[in-house]
């Protein structure tokens, strides 16, 4: 198999400037996504501490209002899959309530 038949095949492109194209593009989309899990575990760990603090001074777990301030800025900023994101997120940081 040439080259660019491996490379077409692979990105599904059908030129292999098209194919250098994706790749670059796919590599970009890795390093993107390493940092977005990287500041979920980061955020995940920082919603752990105020939970904590929470219910160490008798408070409950969750403060509703506080999740619908960021189900409100994740839907203004990026439409309805954004509410759906901020839900997955909320749900990642303190669990199913």
């Amino acid at each position: 198999m040439t080259a660019t038949a491996t490379a077409t095949e692979k990105t599904g492109a059908r030129t292999l400037e098209a194919a250098d194209v994706i790749t670059g593009a796919r590599e970009r989309i890795d390093a993107l996504d390493d940092r977005i899990i990287g500041l979920i575990q980061e955020r995940m760990a920082v919603s752990a501490v105020i939970q904590e603090a929470r219910i160490t001074s008798g408070g409950r777990r969750v403060n509703l209002s506080r999740e619908m301030e960021i189900l409100n800025h994740f839907s203004e900023a990026l439409g309805k899959q954004g509410t759906t994101l901020a839900m997955t997120l909320l749900e990642l940081c303190r669990g199913k309530i």
